[in-house]
């Protein structure tokens, strides 16, 4: 449909349970930081997975690249910048980055996530609020 939709940043620290004894940043975090940052960007757009759940609806992960390119560490201030860069009938892609808060680009990820309905766990479209939601300017 449209590409680069909507925009958003999130901040994470990193904190003692992220990291391994030499407060390097265990590599399945980088995971943890995305997942939460689309989640606050769906959110930020006026969904609630709570909200979605009781619709029958879920997003599910169907693909993630990720490129490591350099480590965070303990108590670092990360800034996970999100897009969603393609928009189908009963799928997003999003392209997300991981930065240091100095700006240094630490991870690049792109996350394909799939709409299902859950009583019958198969991809379903997107009901259009949600697409109309999506494409609309305002945050």
């Amino acid at each position: 449909m449209q590409n680069e939709i909507i925009r958003s940043e999130f901040m994470a620290r990193v904190y003692f349970e992220d990291t391994d004894a030499g407060g390097v940043v265990y590599h399945s975090n980088y995971l943890n930081y995305a997942e939460r940052a689309r989640t606050e960007m769906l959110r930020d757009k006026g969904f609630s997975q709570a909200l979605l759940l009781q619709q029958d609806l879920a997003f599910v992960v169907r693909r993630i690249d990720i490129d490591y390119r350099f480590p965070a560490y303990l108590d670092d201030l990360l800034i996970i910048k999100s897009h969603i860069k393609e928009l189908k009938r009963a799928s997003l892609v999003f392209s997300q980055s991981i930065y240091h808060e100095n700006g240094k680009l630490l991870s690049e990820l792109t996350v394909k996530v799939a709409c299902i309905q859950l009583s019958h766990k198969k991809p379903c479209a997107m009901p259009t609020e949600i697409i109309r939601k999506l494409t609309s300017g305002s945050c």
